[in-house]
């Protein structure tokens, strides 16, 4: 039975904070911080002594990676590029979906460690935290706060602003601790969105 429930919301690249978040069983938030590169990923999960006997749930980081002149010609059309013949995955061009960390998490994996992808957007809307505003604004990061704070128990939140990653980091603990209490309880385990690298990535 697991223990402890561990949200890691991932950045596309290092200049960017990353946040990562653990509940307990009684959903209490007993650690949140900002990471920022992958060595302080590898820390973390390396000196988080009951990492066994945890279930995570690590976004999946949009790949930013700066596009050539070829694609804004390409795109003129505006065509979808999984249905258009014209469109041809060249230096992973098309690609969503960054794939910082998937080694080591692969291998975390591979250690027993029980691991869940998810996407931040659709996992918000799956647990009626999304709202009207723009992704990640000021506006957007004061509502998911609000809607922790009264949707799912999370009063010792600060009235203060809290940094966006943090708060997508317990967005990915409440995943978490859905799957293990869906588990624990017997009931099916949800069906995958997809897979990415090897490791399923769940909606909620």
């Amino acid at each position: 039975m697991e223990q402890y429930f561990i949200g890691l919301m991932l950045s596309f690249g290092a200049n960017t904070e990353s946040g990562v978040a653990v509940l307990d069983r009684n959903n209490e938030l007993i650690l949140l911080d900002k990471l920022f590169t992958m060595q302080d990923v590898q820390h973390f999960f390396e000196n988080f002594s009951s990492l066994k006997n945890s279930q995570v749930c690590i976004s999946l980081p949009w790949d930013n990676s700066m596009l050539n002149g070829k694609w804004r010609i390409l795109s003129k059309p505006y065509q979808l590029v999984a249905s258009s013949e014209n469109f041809h995955n060249v230096n992973d061009w098309t690609q969503r979906y960054s794939s910082r960390g998937v080694d080591y998490f692969n291998t975390l994996k591979e250690q027993g460690v029980n691991i869940n992808r998810f996407e931040i957007y659709l996992t918000r809307q799956a647990l009626k935290l999304d709202s009207y505003f723009k992704e990640r604004s000021p506006a957007d990061c004061k509502a998911l706060q609000s809607a922790l704070k009264i949707k799912y128990g999370f009063h010792y939140l600060p009235s203060n602003m809290m940094p966006m990653a943090q708060l997508e980091a317990i967005v990915g603990a409440i995943l978490a601790k859905k799957i293990g209490d869906n588990i624990n309880a017997g009931k099916a385990s949800e069906k995958p969105l997809f897979t990415f690298n090897t490791i399923p990535v769940i909606r909620g």
